[in-house]
């Protein structure tokens, strides 16, 4: 008689990738479990309550909101989105102010570009050129069909004709950085608003691909903060059958006879399954659930070297302020120096949450700020003791406090405390390298890492996740569970649409 049994995948995290390939096993008629070391979904795609407000902790703005695209139809298919999505009423990407002087990156590029001519003639061919980058950027769309290495010659062609343009892109600012490429600009707010939002290690055409993605439609921000997509994804997961078990860390990957025959929790238990799919840090993956002889060359070279392959965190605060009118901008400001550790800053963002009713209380909304960190920053954080790390975080919020007071005199003792987080948090919470909250950054000294999923040495374990693909962030997550899953379906000779 024929077993008629289902073939059972086991999947490790309940983040975004881990229910994309959950959703997707399910699908393809697959059996799924998920073991989340949390007590809710999400990952890094979470928020959290203090004093009554919600923090959140993720969506800036999200790629693949753009309907017919390939992105939007995984998010579509995830329950992430849906065609009746609302979506923030926000028109900008950011401004950057420097020395009572401001200049805004607008959704519509005509407006920016007689903005930054109208503050820097003297710039005014470079700024054309800015522009006419951004508008080839828009051809930059994340192809989620299917993993690259299935393509055929139709797809490249089609690749090629609607991405006609953006290969000049890359010829130009594939290989420089952010902080180089602001020096072509001769006003200093202008050379400020090129290294504002990026690290600006990063290569220059990130930055332009994310400001194209702004102003072509396809990356709003979903109106319920970054958990409720998350719980979206859960809901839809569990609807169609799907299996979670929160607060449940594993503790192993079992490999017999070069194969994964299912995982090990931290209490003991085996979970036997057919095929595994981690989409936890590479990072935990290698040094925890499997032997690091298993990790690709490509990941140990960036690790081996973290300036050229550098990891981006942040020490961020959230306040509860008045709520304004024109709520929903993000404003870089100067300041006087602030130390971190052994390093100085004099930038800082300010984002204001007032766009959304979630963030919103007793006429009061959310304001959070960043300041960016680097491995360097976490080994600074890593060096304090407990009691050491706590009163550092408090001199900082103070310090963060007077600042934004200064830059905005309409919060001067109106501003309520609600939490602070560190790189130590993320390494915390999701076991994330060096507290990144996103895969390696790409720059002009490191190839960006692209892992084809599977494992030499390992059948039936197939990795997810966005650390397979940098620079990270949740279209890569999403997209990596999909495609685990249909890398398992061309294994078993089966018809990858799913």
């Amino acid at each position: 008689m024929k077993n008629n049994k289902k073939e059972k995948v086991i999947i490790i995290g309940g983040g975004i990738a881990g229910f994309s390939a959950g959703i997707y096993a399910l699908r393809a008629g697959f059996e799924a479990e998920i073991y989340e070391k949390n007590a809710i979904p999400g990952g890094e795609c979470i928020g959290w309550n203090r004093k009554g407000y919600h923090i959140d902790n993720c969506i800036h703005w999200l790629t693949g909101t753009k309907k017919d695209t390939e992105l939007y139809d995984v998010w579509k298919t995830v329950g992430a989105l849906d065609d009746e999505m609302e979506y923030a009423p926000i028109n900008s990407f950011y401004t950057s102010t420097y020395k009572e002087q401001k200049v805004t990156l607008w959704n519509d590029l005509k407006r920016t570009q007689e903005e930054l001519i109208a503050l820097s003639p003297e710039d005014e061919e470079e700024i054309k050129k800015f522009i006419q980058y951004v508008e080839y950027s828009k051809q930059c769309l994340f192809p989620a069909k299917k993993p690259m290495e299935m393509w055929g010659v139709k797809d490249y062609i089609n690749m090629g004709k609607t991405m006609m343009d953006f290969p000049k892109v890359m010829k130009e600012f594939g290989e420089i950085s952010l902080e180089e490429y602001s020096k072509r600009f001769k006003h200093p707010l202008l050379q400020h608003l090129m290294c504002d939002y990026l690290p600006k290690s990063y290569c220059t055409y990130s930055f332009l691909v994310s400001y194209a993605t702004m102003a072509d439609g396809n990356g709003n921000i979903p109106m319920g903060a970054s958990l409720q997509m998350s719980l979206r994804m859960e809901k839809k997961y569990k609807d169609m059958g799907g299996k979670i078990c929160y607060n449940k860390g594993v503790k192993k990957i079992n490999i017999a006879k070069k194969k994964a025959t299912g995982i090990e929790l931290e209490d003991g238990t085996f979970i036997e399954g057919d095929y595994v799919i981690p989409t936890v840090d590479t990072h935990l993956l290698f040094n925890k659930l499997l032997p690091k002889e298993y990790m690709p060359k490509e990941l140990r070279e960036a690790y081996d070297s973290p300036k050229a392959y550098p990891a981006t965190s942040g020490f961020q605060v959230a306040f509860a302020v008045e709520l304004l009118p024109n709520e929903g901008e993000t404003i870089f400001i100067d300041m006087d120096p602030l130390c971190v550790g052994q390093r100085s800053f004099e930038r800082m963002y300010v984002k204001s949450y007032g766009y959304d009713p979630v963030f919103i209380k007793d006429g009061k909304t959310v304001i959070q700020t960043c300041i960016t960190q680097t491995d360097e920053d976490y080994e600074f954080w890593k060096s304090l003791s407990p009691e050491e790390y706590k009163a550092t975080k408090e001199k900082l919020v103070k310090e963060v406090k007077l600042r934004i007071e200064k830059a905005f005199p309409e919060y001067a003792g109106k501003m309520e405390f609600l939490d602070a987080w560190t790189p130590l948090t993320y390494e915390r919470y999701c076991n994330a390298y060096h507290g990144s909250y996103m895969s390696f950054v790409t720059t002009p000294m490191g190839k960006q890492i692209k892992m084809k999923g599977q494992l030499k040495g390992i059948k039936n374990l197939y990795v997810a996740g966005q650390w397979t693909n940098s620079p990270g962030g949740l279209p890569v997550a999403v997209a990596s569970g999909k495609f685990a899953i249909q890398r398992i379906l061309k294994k078993q000779r089966k018809s990858i649409e799913i």
